[in-house]
């Protein structure tokens, strides 16, 4: 009888075999936001939206387009700190994505303290070091609810990331009419301006919970086929110069006002 392979084990058979690596169309750092700071339908929401995402006949026609019909996908946890969740892993068609879905069903959901958004960038660099797969188009898809406040300035470790390639979408996440200390009502401004970056960047902002699987699903779809984004408010990337340069140091002032309270 022919034996299946865990999807997981192909991988790390893929990275540790050969010393050249594999050739995909994408390498894609899926880094999900879980602060304390999201509550906990929140994130239940956030999780199934990639669940329902990965296994919709969308993303699977997505897969399927590109020159080589196969995308590379690792999958990131952050706070104050980034944990990767799943590692690297080789999608091409319904049944390895499907099972990408399935391992990250089977995951806890999890709540890290702090906004560090510099460090999750940082941790994207390094996995883009160490993937076993070589893509001429690397992405980190970056989902978050408040502005930096921990770590590095966001801005320097923005640029840092497009210095070597790597171009950084957002999903400013905005469902509090509220702000509190960890959150601003410019949430998408702020990703637009101190965040996002490099070729073919864009945001798509949620301003409501039940915009969650469409917005997440949107999102993958235009990553994975390479599509050229409308040049709208929500999408324009961030311009290299500002007539009035934004804020990009609110989140850590709104956390020193906090800790001086």
């Amino acid at each position: 009888m022919k034996r299946r392979w865990p999807l997981a084990a192909l991988c790390l058979l893929c990275g540790t075999a050969s010393a050249d690596p594999i050739a995909v169309d994408l390498e894609l750092v899926i880094a999900v936001d879980v602060s304390y700071s999201m509550e906990p339908e929140e994130l239940s929401v956030q999780r199934t939206g990639y669940l329902e995402a990965f296994r919709s006949p969308e993303v699977i026609t997505a897969l399927s387009g590109g020159p080589l019909g196969k995308i590379a996908v690792t999958y990131v946890e952050w706070g104050g700190k980034a944990v990767q969740v799943i590692p690297w892993t080789l999608l091409y068609d319904a049944r390895t994505a499907g099972e990408f879905a399935e391992t990250l069903e089977r995951q806890p959901l999890r709540r890290i303290g702090f906004t560090s958004i510099s460090n999750t960038l940082a941790v994207g660099r390094m996995l883009f070091q160490t993937s076993p797969f070589r893509a001429r188009r690397r992405v980190i898809d970056i989902s978050g609810d408040g502005p930096n406040n921990a770590g590095a300035p966001a801005p320097l470790a923005r640029n840092n990331t497009i210095a070597q390639g790597i171009t950084i979408d957002g999903l400013p996440i905005m469902l509090r009419n509220d702000p509190d200390t960890t959150s601003i009502p410019d949430l998408d401004a702020y990703y637009r301006e101190c965040v996002i970056g490099g070729p073919g960047s864009f945001l798509l902002k949620v301003r409501h919970i039940d915009e969650f699987a469409a917005a997440i699903l949107a999102k993958l779809v235009i990553e994975i086929s390479g599509l050229k984004v409308s040049w709208q408010e929500e999408t324009r990337p961030s311009p290299v110069q500002y007539e009035q340069p934004y804020n990009c140091f609110i989140g850590e002032e709104l956390q020193e006002r906090a800790i001086g309270r």
